[in-house]
């Protein structure tokens, strides 16, 4: 098994660690500790994400098509490819109308890289996981240089909505060149609803890298909050933090770090988009030209298949 290392996790476990002192946990450490690991594929292989799947597959019957123009094999750069189930249908399908493909799943998680290519391997693929940063412009560079272009780049799961989208779709359309395809999806907003995190097994994955370092739900609690964000119509983000109920005392990694009554813990946010904000977001923010789109069948999520 190949894997390149952008990011160690020597790294990582400081950065962590870090992070708890600045009461601020990101969005890498959902997909870090073996409990998070846990607790999202749980998550995932719950019947919310089916359809999500099902537009993938959707995606997947045209795959060969949207790819015709290179001239070779075909090299897919999936950026938070987790465990890459999402990316296998479309390599898949290459594979089956006779393209050769080279794969080069991106996440920051090593349990899940290494799931993710080790699928490939089952499916004869060649493969190079990247270990890396997805919300470092410059591991973004990095592995958008493992391969010529073009490329077919992917986005599943509502990655996007891990990160400020205005900024992050910015740095990810700087990586393309002409001739490369961008495949991503985002989670729908409707009106009254919190999506997909507030399916019951949300809080478990949402609690998991707490859990993780010994706080448990006596020890606070975690809050969701909706809020808009007012750059443009349409972008709504859902914010969650965690209230400690009582004084705790924390040891990361050999540090010992206090965390008082009343206290939160800021953590990872998720964004959720109109049809027309995630648009806009593409053709405005990005600079790209949206070639087809797909809604889920349920309506939660829209994927969108572009160029420059």
């Amino acid at each position: 098994m190949n894997i390149e290392v952008l990011l160690t996790e020597a790294e990582i476990a400081q950065e962590f660690t870090e992070s708890m002192e600045a009461r601020d946990l990101p969005e890498k450490f959902f997909y870090w500790f073996p409990l998070s690991v846990r607790a999202w594929r749980e998550l995932s292989a719950d019947g919310a994400f089916v359809d999500l799947m099902r537009t993938w597959d959707t995606l997947s019957s045209k795959v060969s098509e949207l790819t015709a123009h290179f001239p070779g094999s075909v090299p897919v750069v999936s950026y938070g490819a987790g465990d890459g189930a999402k990316d296998r249908l479309l390599i898949q399908a290459l594979k089956k109308s006779g393209r050769e493909v080279r794969y080069f799943p991106v996440d920051a998680s090593q349990t899940l890289l290494e799931t993710a290519c080790a699928a490939a391997e089952d499916d004869d693929v060649e493969v190079t996981g990247i270990k890396a940063d997805i919300s470092s412009p410059m591991h973004l560079v990095l592995a958008s240089d493992a391969a010529e272009s073009p490329k077919l780049f992917l986005m599943s799961g509502n990655t996007l909505g891990g990160f400020d989208p205005i900024e992050q779709i910015r740095h990810i359309t700087q990586r393309l060149h002409g001739g490369d395809r961008l495949i991503l999806d985002a989670e729908l907003y409707h009106d009254g609803t919190t999506g997909l995190s507030a399916h019951p097994r949300y809080l478990a994955f949402a609690f998991a890298p707490l859990l993780s370092i010994g706080v448990t739900e006596e020890d606070g609690e975690i809050k969701f909050e909706k809020k808009i964000d007012e750059r443009h119509a349409g972008l709504h983000m859902l914010t969650k933090r965690f209230h400690a109920r009582r004084d705790l005392r924390i040891t990361v990694s050999g540090r010992e770090i206090q965390v008082a009554r009343g206290e939160r813990i800021f953590m990872n946010f998720r964004y959720q988009f109109t049809k027309a904000a995630f648009r806009w977001l593409l053709e405005k923010q990005g600079g790209l030209k949206v070639l087809d789109e797909v809604v889920s069948p349920d309506g939660a999520f829209v994927s969108a298949v572009c160029s420059l």
